[in-house]
Parts: structure tokens; C-alpha cells; sequence
């Protein structure tokens, strides 16, 4: 059994009160286009016309040389953590994924990346958790590596 885990609330209140990014630096501040800014929180797109925050992310707590950071949309408002094992919305419009397996080191475990359809990401997230090496898995865009949300064990 898995579950989505969206950001902790703790950083992204920090990130909405203007806290810094990845990178040290303020969030950006823009309006929502409606199409397609997915809130890392609560897990769902953000309305268009709302105020949103763009940032640098690095979902690992250290910096080492797995630790990707790339762009990411919050809420601008507070919102609240997705809960629960439904499926967020997020994850209905994109056809596919990349999904991959970190280690307890937060080390990439290979052999364990691949770009799969919405339909088939659980499945394929319960076959990665066969391999004991897997500590949890993220999920990224399929066409711009970006953090989408990470899969633990439920």
C-alpha cells in the first residue's frame, strides 16, 4: 500500500510568508494561468487568476549530488496538506510520470526510474517498494523533471 505525501505545511507556510527558496531567494509572486500550476500542498491546480508563489525547490535535506532542486508553484494563500489515499488532482491531466526510487541515503536506487502512464504510477510505485533498497519514491513531470509529490509506504 502507498500514499502521496504533498510538502510539509511547516516549509510552505515558511515559503508563504516570504520565507527563501532553494536557492535563498524570494518566492516569485504571479497570478495562475488556470492551465497548469500544481500546488506541491494541497496537490491541486491553482485557480486561475489566483496569486501563486514560483520557487526553487529541492525536495532532500542536505545538498549532495542527488539532490535535484528545480522550479515549483505553491499557493500564495494558505491552503491545507493533501491527506488521504485518493488520488490528488494533479495527477488527471499529464498522460504520464517519471517515477523513481531513493534510498534511506537519499541516493537514487537505478534501476528504478521510469516514465509511466497516470493509470499504471500505483501499481508501478508497489512493484518499485518490492525492492527493500527503496526508502520512498518521487514524482516528477515526465517533460520537465519537475517535483510533483513523493509516494511512501502507507
Amino acid at each position: 500500500m502507498t500514499k502521496f505525501n504533498a510538502l510539509p505545511t511547516s516549509l510552505v507556510r515558511a515559503l508563504q510568508n516570504g520565507g527563501p527558496d532553494a536557492h535563498g531567494q524570494t518566492p516569485e509572486r504571479t497570478l495562475s494561468d488556470g492551465g497548469g500550476n500544481p500546488c506541491r500542498h494541497c496537490l491541486q491546480y491553482i485557480p486561475k487568476d489566483a496569486e501563486m508563489l514560483i520557487l526553487a525547490h529541492r525536495p532532500f535535506p542536505s545538498q549532495q549530488p542527488y539532490a535535484e532542486t528545480g522550479p515549483i508553484f505553491l499557493c500564495a494563500d494558505q491552503c491545507e496538506k493533501h491527506q488521504g489515499d485518493q488520488t490528488p488532482e494533479i495527477f488527471e491531466r499529464s498522460p504520464d510520470y517519471l517515477i523513481k526510487g531513493y534510498n534511506h541515503e537519499d541516493r537514487i536506487v537505478y534501476g528504478t526510474g521510469v516514465v509511466i502512464s497516470k493509470e499504471h504510477m500505483l501499481s508501478q510505485a508497489s512493484d518499485i517498494f518490492n525492492d527493500d533498497r527503496v526508502a520512498y519514491i518521487h514524482i516528477r513531470s515526465s517533460r520537465n523533471n519537475c517535483y510533483q509529490a513523493r509516494i511512501d509506504r502507507a
